[in-house]
């Protein structure tokens, strides 16, 4: 007999190894149009299914789901987030050793003003 643990592992993998084949699938670590489309297109997809799959439940067990409110729309485009995001982080980075600099001798000054 497999224990519960077992069985939880076993669905924890599945969902992993599956969530994984779908990133790979779908293509979604390549571009970033091919990524938004892919996640436009999950997002027209999804919600139908958890919901017939919530109603295969409710008839198979008897359970009476409540109906949960509708998902909210993001207009979100990565490819603008990534590139603004890479953009500030290497502008950080170069200013990073000039600014370490600075901020040395601010505390050199401010500690030489303290011992006097």
């Amino acid at each position: 007999t497999v224990s519960f643990s077992g069985c939880r592992f076993l669905i924890k993998g599945s969902v992993a190894g599956g969530a994984v084949y779908l990133v790979y699938d779908q293509e979604l670590l390549g571009t970033s149009d091919r990524s938004q489309a892919v996640l436009q297109k999950a997002g027209e997809v999804v919600p139908p299914a958890v919901y017939q799959f919530s109603q295969y439940v409710c008839e198979q067990t008897g359970l009476k789901i409540p109906q949960l409110p509708a998902l909210p729309q993001f207009d979100f485009h990565f490819q603008d987030s990534w590139n603004s995001g890479i953009i500030t982080v290497m502008s950080a980075l170069s200013v990073a050793p000039s600014k370490v600099c600075e901020y040395t001798k601010e505390g050199w000054e401010y500690l030489k003003e303290r011992v006097k």
